[in-house]
């Protein structure tokens, strides 16, 4: 074993090209011993690299099934940090860059979710009348938070059959951090718009009156994702007067408006499978991550079909761009050495009630 981790200093500077060589080098060394995983919105200079691909559940799921004792998540904190609690004991998920979080991710944390539920408290009896139910792009701690006190986790596909679990248990729902996730989803159960609240949690009681908490059945925690905020209706408007024929295809974190002029909504896996099952020279206008819609559209293009970015700006993950060549060299080539970096490790106790909530969100979904 090395006496301490090679420095990121000199892979820093490292050419693009020099790092693909080098990746491959350290690959080649450890053979089975590291399994890479990337996520769909990962860059192509990364994604090139991976063993396994899909959404970040399903990479979890899919390294669970490995034995490779290291799992290098080219994704976001958050993925590793289910990474960890899905998979061996034995097993070390690592994040090439730690800087690599998640904005949404980061609009609901531990304390802003516990003061709301004491506010609430004090409207509502919370442990009977409410279910918390956090996205899976949220923190671990938040998935525990949901554990200790009933509720569940869901992802953009599961999200409606959660929720339908959760109206089963309590009348009412937390649902954070995403509100446009939320919203979709209360909507595709039939709520009307006045029954799901927005909770603003750098207010009192979220901007709320009582009466507005007492009524709304979905309580939406003021959050959202950077990417899917660029999209406009006015985008798919423009789309639809110059290709009438033509499809559009969003992703639930889109807004309101978006979803509803969109012909389909779901998941990025669904996303990618509903355009690859779609018959030959059909056009699709796709409302997410610039990376996926790139990569898709290329691998398509034999079929006729074509695939366009709704935005007219470029908006993708940044925070997943700083898993860059650089970080992946530096990661594997240490592991090859012994050296273990950037190891994501959930903590026992908050590890043990975050998993009772994607527990029962596996069970359910």
């Amino acid at each position: 074993m090395a006496n301490a981790p090679l420095p990121f200093a000199p892979f820093n500077a490292l050419a693009d090209a020099e790092c693909q060589e080098r990746i491959a080098a350290a690959r080649a060394r450890l053979g089975k011993e590291a399994v890479i995983l990337c996520h769909h919105y990962q860059r192509a200079d990364v994604y090139q690299h991976a063993d396994l691909t899909g959404d970040s559940l399903k990479l979890s799921k899919l390294a669970a099934e490995t034995d490779s004792p290291y799992v290098v998540f080219c994704g976001v904190h958050f993925m590793a940090e289910v990474a960890d609690m899905m998979t061996a004991p034995e097993q070390t998920a690592i994040l090439p860059d730690l800087a690599a979080g998640c904005s949404m991710a980061d609009m609901a944390n531990l304390a802003k979710v516990e003061r709301c539920w004491r506010e609430l408290g004090t409207v509502l009896d919370v442990e009977h009348d409410i279910t918390p139910v956090t996205y899976i792009n949220s923190a671990a701690d938040l998935k525990a938070f949901c554990g200790e006190h009933g509720g569940i986790v869901c992802t953009s596909s599961n999200a409606k059959t959660i929720a339908q679990w959760a109206f089963a248990q309590r009348p009412k729902i937390l649902f954070f951090p995403d509100q446009h996730l939320g919203r979709w989803t209360g909507h595709s159960l039939g709520l009307p718009p006045d029954e799901m609240a927005v909770w603003d949690p750098d207010l009192e009681m979220g901007g709320l009156t009582a009466a507005a908490i007492k009524k709304a059945k979905i309580l939406l925690w003021k959050g959202h994702c950077s990417v899917h905020q660029m999209f406009q209706k006015s985008h798919i408007d423009a789309f639809r007067a110059q290709y009438p024929e033509g499809r559009v295809i969003a992703h639930p974190e889109c807004s309101f408006a978006v979803c509803a002029a969109a012909d389909h909504v779901g998941s990025t896996e669904y996303i990618v499978r509903t355009i690859k099952e779609a018959p030959n020279g059909t056009r699709w206008l796709v409302g997410t991550e610039l990376n996926l819609v790139d990569r898709l559209a290329k691998e398509v293009l034999a079929q006729d079909k074509i695939v366009q970015f709704m935005a007219t700006t470029i908006c993708m993950c940044s925070t997943m761009q700083r898993i860059d060549p650089q970080h992946l060299a530096w990661t594997l080539e240490n592991l090859a050495e012994g050296q273990v970096v950037n190891a994501i490790r959930v903590p026992p106790h908050e590890a043990q009630l975050a998993r009772l909530a994607l527990d029962r969100m596996l069970a359910i979904s």
